[in-house]
């Protein structure tokens, strides 16, 4: 797990639609063209003090006194749960305009005004965020083999543990032409900040649209939602870049000018990567290609990793987080067995193996040092599944969040 620092049946509805990613789930081939849009304006970016120092904690570690801040502290051993998201569409019009992307981003997305309800119910709630790599560590079994073991967490009385993870925050180009923001970049005040264009084509940076910079808002409002400092482990492929920068390399047609090019939004991208890093996220493979661990071959799982850790890993870091594309288990269930897939990526460095399900599931593995679990998924499928009030009541009413004024006419499952 990583060191601390100051400075399954609904599998198949986690999955972008191959309209996301190309035939068959996919993903579609990258741009000879890469956009690039590394520095907006000057005139565009805010003009703040300096960020303040934040601070991150272990919350595996009773403070003084068992209390911090005026604020009683205790021993948590129940269920954490998980929520994630995809990218929050900014602009529903653009998104919902009856392309033949519409359907798969009302059932797989959220708009940031759903987002930004979301957040304020489960803080309502008492949920607090905390950082997936702190609920288990590696430690020595009995017989002197390493093994995973839950951490007991110390929280503020009578708040509930909650992880963020968002997948696929990579700002696909599909998603230029249709609602998202395109890009995370820093702005004057050393904060991340989001950019993009408008439905008119104007240019905005904000920290309203994205749901990166709307949870470090919403944390800046409410400190109390993160005592530890944590946000959210970002999910991250490597086909298409990362964080709207297009460091990724391709096979075919590859020149001394994409080359120079790529080495330009790595550059770019450096400076996003530490400061999210400073500032309480995390990060997690999700497969280079957002490739099918089900029944892809070995070669190409091997050749996949090896590109994600050469791509993404060096520039994120080390991690030990997997994300499953498409909630696909390998080697037919993790849970059930543990074949020849698991043990290679386990032998990778991966710990945590994050599917989707209908309750925030885990289970330590006997046979091997690793942890498998499922998460939840609050999407346009859920917030109208008829199951939604009795899967996710605990954190929302969906007829509270759902933008039924935004999103296409379609039936929901409640009344």
């Amino acid at each position: 797990m990583r060191k601390r620092t100051t400075a399954a049946a609904l599998a198949l509805l986690l999955a972008i639609t191959p309209l996301l990613t190309g035939c068959a789930g996919e993903p579609a081939a990258p741009d000879p063209s890469p956009t690039e849009i590394t520095t907006p304006p000057a005139a565009l970016l805010p003009e703040e003090p300096e960020p303040e120092t934040y601070d991150i904690l272990d919350p595996t570690v009773m403070p003084e006194g068992g209390e911090r801040d005026g604020v009683p502290y205790a021993p948590f051993d129940g269920r954490v749960e998980h929520l994630f998201f995809h990218p929050v569409v900014a602009y529903p019009e653009l998104a919902f305009d009856g392309d033949r992307m519409e359907q798969g981003i009302d059932d797989y997305m959220v708009t940031a005004r759903e987002f930004n309800r979301i957040l304020e119910s489960v803080y309502e709630r008492n949920y607090i965020l905390v950082d997936i790599g702190d609920v288990w560590r590696e430690s020595t079994g009995e017989d002197g083999n390493p093994v995973m073991v839950r951490s007991t967490l110390y929280i503020p009385e009578g708040k509930k543990p909650l992880i963020f993870s968002y997948d696929d925050t990579n700002y696909y180009p599909y998603m230029l032409q249709n609602g998202f923001t395109y890009k995370l970049i820093l702005g004057k005040d050393g904060k991340i900040w989001s950019y993009g264009l408008d439905p008119r084509g104007n240019e905005v940076i904000s920290r309203d649209l994205d749901a990166i910079t709307i949870l470090d808002k919403f944390v800046e409002e409410h400190p109390d939602f993160s005592p530890f400092g944590a946000k959210a482990c970002l999910s991250l492929t490597g086909y298409e870049g990362i964080f709207g920068y297009r460091t990724q390399t391709d096979s075919q047609n590859w020149t001394a000018e994409r080359e120079a090019n790529r080495q330009r939004e790595i550059q770019a991208a450096q400076p996003i990567v530490a400061e999210l890093k400073r500032t309480g996220w995390t990060f997690g493979s999700h497969t280079w290609g957002h490739i099918r661990l089900g029944n892809s071959s070995m070669e190409k799982i091997r050749t996949d990793t090896e590109k994600w850790l050469s791509e993404v890993g060096s520039l994120v870091g080390p991690t030990d987080i997997l994300f499953y594309p498409h909630g696909e288990r390998p080697d037919g269930g993790d849970w059930k067995q543990t074949g020849e897939v698991f043990r290679y990526l386990q032998s990778q460095g991966f710990r945590v193996f994050c599917s989707v399900g209908t309750e925030s599931f885990s289970f330590i593995k006997k046979d091997i040092c690793a942890v498998i679990c499922d998460r939840l998924h609050p999407d346009g499928t859920t917030l109208r599944s008829k199951y939604a009030e009795k899967r996710y009541g605990q954190f929302y009413d969906p007829r509270e969040i759902i933008d039924l004024e935004s999103r296409p006419e379609r039936e929901v499952g409640w009344q």
